[in-house]
């Protein structure tokens, strides 16, 4: 099996931790992987798949232009040549002339129930890509059965063309950290020692930030020492985060943290008094699991397929402003209730494994091979 991991961005978000947790997780299975890749994650490959054939890429691929032109001219006489049964493209797009069964991974519903959070270019090109992939591969797998659903009811696939196949968690990454954990992660955000309300996600409209930052000022604004927020991650293009937080009252501190590095994600979210992340809808939602993992009280949204990932051991809310600061209020006011989901979270991360789904990933590229052998 060949996996195209070239997609991969150097700063890991959710797609990514997907890829290298997968590899990882086949290559300990001894499942036989071919690992195409960036130059710069040969390396990284190298050591989470210490069995695996690594490929990387020329250097021109690191533009999307230059990477889709790869996938479509190069990667087929790759599969050509190193004779891949399977070729896995984790992030939407595929080879169209490969000469293997093909198995597409689809991460997200909302470029077409939700278009308007995200960038009008983003979303017609993944748009198009995903129809592109379930008309030609042999299989693809979604993280949760609501990303299933909305695909089903947008573009009208049947359910049989795909495979619903859980992400898992890195327990050794993300665990209850240590008080040494915790300090170097609020050194990394220059917190001190003021308690926070953390966010951990992308800077985009989905993830909801301006209501998050709006109900949290309201929250917390009658409080003689009131926590900080701070929003971690990768900036995006949401222009009305920075007019809520211009709207905060100046005693109130949030804090912009950016990119963590990875090694801080643990401390930085069980750290945290609660962890908030009031999204409009995801694919499947690892930010709120990673966070059960590190023993965090999470407050999330019943948006798509969150509560396939929380179950009962988070609390929830409305996605408006007001909402957020009901919850926000009632959890910051009530340790025992904070304390008592921390630990069900815990517990539910657990039922989330790298090695089940690594595991369910063969058997879909079983499946797509099948399928692929019985049309030549």
């Amino acid at each position: 099996m060949l996996l195209d991991a070239t997609a991969v961005p150097a700063d890991r978000g959710g797609v990514g931790r997907y890829v290298d947790s997968l590899v990882a997780a086949l290559d300990a299975g001894g499942a036989r992987v071919v690992v195409a890749c960036q130059p710069r994650d040969a390396e990284l490959y190298g050591t989470l798949a210490p069995h695996a054939q690594v490929l990387p890429t020329p250097q021109s691929v690191a533009t999307r232009t230059a990477r889709l032109a790869w996938e479509q001219t190069t990667l087929p006489g790759l599969v050509r040549r190193l004779a891949v049964d399977v070729v896995h493209s984790p992030h939407y797009t595929m080879p169209l002339a490969s000469r293997a069964a093909s198995v597409v991974t689809l991460h997200d519903a909302t470029f077409f129930t939700d278009a308007v959070l995200h960038s009008s270019v983003k979303a017609r090109f993944f748009r198009a890509w995903t129809v592109a992939a379930l008309r030609g591969a042999d299989l693809c797998v979604v993280p949760s059965q609501a990303t299933a659903r909305e695909l089903a009811r947008a573009t009208g696939t049947r359910p049989a063309r795909l495979r619903v196949i859980q992400h898992g968690v890195d327990l050794e990454r993300f665990h209850p950290p240590s008080p040494e954990e915790i300090r170097a992660a609020r050194t990394a955000v220059g917190l001190g020692n003021t308690p926070y309300v953390a966010f951990l996600g992308a800077l985009e409209p989905r993830k909801n930030v301006p209501a998050l930052v709006r109900g949290f000022a309201e929250a917390v604004a009658g409080r003689p020492d009131p926590p900080a927020l701070v929003l971690a991650g990768q900036p995006g293009w949401d222009g009305q985060v920075e007019r809520a937080l211009d709207a905060v009252p100046h005693r109130l501190r949030v804090i912009r943290a950016g990119y963590l590095p990875f090694d801080t994600l643990a401390g930085f979210l069980g750290g945290a008094e609660l962890v908030a992340y009031p999204s409009l809808g995801e694919g499947f939602g690892l930010p709120v699991l990673e966070a059960m993992a590190s023993g965090a009280c999470v407050l999330t949204t019943r948006r798509l397929s969150l509560p396939e990932v929380g179950g009962d051991a988070v609390a929830y809310c409305g996605v408006g402003a007001g909402d957020v600061a009901v919850a926000l209020r009632e959890l910051l006011d009530d340790p025992t209730r904070r304390a008592a989901l921390a630990e069900a979270a815990q517990r539910r991360a657990k039922e989330f494994s790298w090695e089940t789904t690594a595991d369910q990933h063969r058997e879909a590229y079983d499946v797509a091979w099948h399928r692929w052998r019985s049309r030549r």
